[in-house]
């Protein structure tokens, strides 16, 4: 399989996966896409809808929904790919595009982890501090900055991810026409960039926020428990995000490791990666679709939005909770 961030000309080409069952990845895209388009859909509409104007921390979530929402709107057109045994069909500019959104979901969604992260950080452990990034136009600014960011991220993809002919006939595969060293600069920018630093910092503000969380938990204090309440949901969303994407991108590192030399280059090794990114890629698309359903079961205050945007009545009120707090909870 030609998978969206791998490269052709690799010496895994050389070991025999002709045998290796994929019959299994057209059903599960579609049915991915049947989850996530709906269910992205209704968590972006209660946003919209809902005539209290969105927090900091909405901000940031509903554009993780647009990410998710991008990817699941495209992704049939990747199992009509697999479908027809990697025969692209749909021209050039759309496997340039179709590779990039598929990319940058993965790169937008986590940075957009890390300002929510921050954000639930200073509102927990810095309560009395004023932090910029809780302000609605300056959290907004933040999202516009990290679409640019995965765009940056992803400049090798528009540059090098082309329909090109296969053995000369009329049929393309959707590949990387660039050489084997701009494919590992590549990786090594979306391990550094997309995956380490975020992870570091995503890790240091949730230790801080468990650690704060644990000492008031005795204290009963109304406040605080509203505040407990608003972060279950960011810290179960961030959870859901890494027990999907971290076996992928941890896969992701060995495979440049074995490129690169760093670890023993054999057949057997690269059948054991090849089935491993397969498995894991697709696992962490199945993060687009679960978002959603995170929102319905853990946010209490999402589901009374539902229902008042449902009977058209979206609540004016603005408590003062509701001011230093997320209305995730």
């Amino acid at each position: 399989m030609d998978m969206p961030t791998s490269s052709p000309n690799t010496s895994d080409q050389d070991c025999d996966i002709s045998d290796l069952n994929t019959s299994w990845v057209p059903p599960y895209i579609y049915t991915i896409s049947a989850l996530g388009i709906p269910l992205n859909l209704l968590v972006l509409l209660v946003f919209l809808l809902h005539r209290q104007k969105c927090t900091a921390t909405e901000i940031y979530l509903s554009n993780m929904a647009i990410a998710d929402l991008f990817l699941v709107v495209l992704m049939p057109l990747w199992g009509v790919y697999e479908a027809n045994d990697h025969h692209w069909t749909f021209g050039g500019p759309m496997c340039t595009f179709v590779s990039l959104l598929l990319v940058m979901n993965y790169n937008c969604s986590i940075y957009f982890l890390v300002l929510v992260s921050i954000d639930r950080f200073f509102a927990l452990v810095y309560p009395l501090k004023q932090c910029i990034l809780r302000r609605r136009k300056y959290a907004m600014l933040g999202c516009f900055l990290v679409w640019c960011l995965g765009l940056l991220l992803n400049i090798q993809i528009l540059m090098c991810r082309k329909a090109i002919p296969y053995n000369g006939t009329e049929e393309y595969v959707c590949g990387w026409n660039c050489s084997d060293s701009v494919y590992y600069a590549h990786e090594v920018i979306q391990t550094i960039m997309a995956f380490i630093i975020p992870l570091l910092i995503i890790l240091f503000c949730t230790v801080k926020i468990v650690h704060t969380l644990t000492r008031r938990l005795s204290n009963r204090n109304s406040t605080q428990q509203t505040e407990h309440k608003a972060t279950i949901l960011v810290l179960t969303v961030l959870l859901a995000f890494f027990i999907c994407w971290l076996p992928f991108s941890i896969t992701r590192m060995i495979e440049l490791g074995v490129r690169i030399n760093l670890i023993e280059n054999t057949c057997s090794i690269w059948l054991h990666l090849y089935i491993c990114r397969i498995l894991f890629l697709y696992f962490g698309f199945f993060n687009s679709a679960l978002n959603p359903v995170l929102y319905v079961i853990v946010g209490k205050n999402f589901r009374k939005k539902i229902r008042e945007v449902g009977r058209g009545q979206g609540s004016m009120r603005m408590s003062e909770t509701r001011i230093t707090t997320s209305s995730f909870k």
